[in-house]
């Protein structure tokens, strides 16, 4: 079996080359972008395996070959795989091949682990706006699909209580403690920081410590009674901000009695934190996991230890729940930032910015 490798400026043109000197027989393997090495000779490879020239050997008369019948119906097989190939690897990329700069639109945002499907609607929508500037076109269905909602609180209701959930490791106590300062120290608002987190002491005397320094109220809660006794008798305050256990899969039971409570106070703004250096399966799977807890925003943590910005914009599309701030270090307050559509979009396309500025 012969096996070789096309490579043209479109998929269409390499495979045509390849029926030109194999044979409209030959079975298409694969079909990729061509990599960066062999970029030179065409934009995309196409690999093609053909039969030997060797002529088949005929049966003996009136002896059944069944060496014969099995690769009979072994070419079938593969002729029905490969005609199933040829139908996966083409109609998908048609689009693509249409236009290059919807070509490396594409691959840019997958490659920042935006999800293939949403990419292909980005990019496809972009493609078919009626104007020249695509960049534009595409920046602008790009941001469309950012869900942004930079608030911490439920309206005007006083006051204003965040409780902020997560897995563990996703920086929620040092970013309940940013809130407190942006949102109540700066802006000169009363704050109380109670901690419903008895799994972790170190977490609680953390937060105990940045309240004393903070010089706001602070309490440690081992119950939901007690949390919600709290809540009553701090009625006077503008803002309290609540921090949770990081509840892994072996904790669900223990976060059930925790989950309820929140779920059930509509004067409570639960926020989701996630560290936008988890993967993106790990993201879902973390988020599905506090689904329980009914948070209305998303807070993306850890900005600093990643290069891939696409998961946010993926878990927040798939949830439907807007992202309120990002942090992005471990300065208090000044790596937290609110949430906007352009930020975003800037994160996941910074190569494209970064190639824009250099041009320029």
């Amino acid at each position: 079996m012969k096996i070789k490798s096309y490579f043209a400026r479109t998929v269409e043109d390499a495979v045509a080359q390849a029926r030109e000197e194999l044979g409209p027989d030959a079975m298409l393997v694969k079909s990729r972008r061509a990599e960066a090495e062999a970029r030179e000779l065409g934009d995309y490879e196409v690999v093609f395996a053909a039969g030997g020239s060797a002529e088949r050997p005929m049966p003996a008369p009136h002896v059944p070959d069944r060496l014969s019948t099995d690769v009979a119906e072994l070419k079938r097989e593969l002729e029905g795989m490969r005609r199933t190939l040829t139908r996966s690897a083409f109609a998908p990329s048609q689009w693509l091949t249409s236009s290059p700069e919807a070509s490396e639109a594409y691959a840019e945002l997958t490659a920042n682990e935006v999800a293939p499907e949403l990419a292909r609607e980005i990019v496809q929508a972009a493609a078919g706006a009626q104007t020249s500037n695509f960049a534009g076109a595409l920046a602008e269905e790009l941001e469309s699909r950012i869900l942004v909602e930079p608030l911490a609180g439920r309206g005007e209701q006083r006051p204003r209580i965040v409780a902020l959930v997560g897995p563990p490791g996703s920086g929620k106590t040092a970013t309940l403690v940013k809130l407190a300062v942006s949102l109540g120290l700066a802006a000169r608002r009363p704050a109380l920081l109670l901690s419903a987190d008895t799994y972790r002491v170190a977490a609680a005397e953390q937060l105990r410590a940045y309240a004393a320094i903070l010089g706001v109220g602070f309490s440690v809660l081992e119950t939901v009674a007690s949390l919600a006794q709290a809540i009553e008798e701090n009625r006077g305050k503008e803002l309290i901000f609540i921090d949770t256990p990081g509840f892994g899969c072996a904790d669900l039971d223990h976060a059930a009695p925790l989950a309820a409570f929140l779920a059930s106070r509509a004067d409570i703004d639960t926020q989701l934190v996630l560290p936008c250096s988890m993967k993106t399966v790990d993201l879902a799977r973390a988020a599905d996991l506090f689904e329980r807890f009914q948070p209305r925003r998303l807070i993306f943590t850890r900005l600093d230890e990643t290069g891939s910005y696409g998961s946010m914009l993926n878990e927040s599309a798939r949830t439907g729940r807007p992202i309120s701030f990002l942090a992005n270090g471990q300065r208090i307050p000044e790596d937290l930032e609110v949430a906007s559509k352009g930020r975003i979009s800037r994160l996941i396309f910074a190569r494209r910015t970064e190639l824009a500025l250099t041009a320029a």
